[in-house]
């Protein structure tokens, strides 16, 4: 677990299926412009134990880390912060996937929650860079992104298809600032 004064990133345990898909079924249009279309099972609470048993299964061998974001005195789901497809070797380097919960937007807690996953990425698993991409009118990721020292890297067409049709996309990085050699 990691905490900041406002939050806390834990992996949730399979036996806390419920909050995610509550925190899905409770976010499903507002986070729709900005996600892949979803199959109906996963605003399911069994989809969310097999999902929550797979992030254990990838923090344990440092593939993904797959924070579910609480706030600190309650156990209300704020949002997700994902580093995913985790490299290592010569690249050291993951991507960081992001949602926040409507009521919790523009407060500051995603910023607050997702800098400690980035210490954390950066200061205990070693990794050198981190990409996060947005789509090019969520100006709300890009300002999130810009403010945790985020540098665009590229511009890239078509890139994942989001909410039913392929989206082009930000290309951003971060570099782990105790690697510059």
């Amino acid at each position: 677990m990691l905490s900041t004064p406002r939050t806390r990133l834990v992996l949730l345990p399979p036996e806390k299926a419920d909050m995610m898909a509550q925190f899905y079924q409770r976010n499903r249009a507002h986070l729709s412009p900005w996600e892949p279309i979803r199959p109906a099972a996963f605003y399911r609470e069994d989809y969310w134990h097999s999902a929550l048993q797979e992030a254990k299964d990838l923090f344990q061998q440092q593939q993904a880390f797959k924070f579910v974001i609480l706030h600190h005195e309650r156990d209300d789901v704020i949002g997700v912060c994902n580093f995913t497809n985790v490299i290592h070797g010569a690249f050291k380097a993951c991507l960081l996937g992001y949602a926040a919960d409507k009521h919790y937007q523009g407060q500051g807690y995603m910023h607050e929650a997702i800098q400690a996953g980035i210490r954390f990425v950066f200061d205990q698993v070693g990794l050198h860079r981190v990409m996060a991409n947005y789509i090019p009118d969520n100006t709300r990721s890009e300002r999130l992104l810009t403010k945790l020292g985020f540098e665009r890297e590229g511009y890239a067409r078509r890139y994942l298809k989001i909410n039913g049709r392929w989206q082009d996309h930000v290309l951003t990085a971060k570099l782990n600032p105790a690697m510059e050699e």
